[in-house]
């Protein structure tokens, strides 16, 4: 196994951890706990998969209609017009 798998493995086993404990202190129920610890990390996959796509089109430039502004759409300390 190489490293990169194993350090993807790793750390999802450490997610999955994290998320049933903090559900358990928050709700003291097992069943809860578990179900929630499994659902956060698969919806937090497609969250990154989400978040990786818009950081990617962020990095490749400005769209020219868009040129000069920034990613939320404010001027960039330009005066409008």
């Amino acid at each position: 196994m190489n490293s990169t798998l194993a350090k993807t493995c790793t750390y999802s086993l450490m997610h999955l951890t994290v998320a049933i404990a903090v559900a358990f202190a928050l709700t003291r129920d097992w069943r809860v706990a578990l179900a929630v610890g499994l659902v956060e990390p698969i919806v937090q996959t497609f969250a990154f998969a989400i978040h990786e796509r818009l950081w990617s089109r962020a990095s490749a430039g400005p769209h020219p209609a868009r040129a000069g502004r920034a990613p939320c759409g404010h001027g960039l300390g330009r005066p409008a017009g």
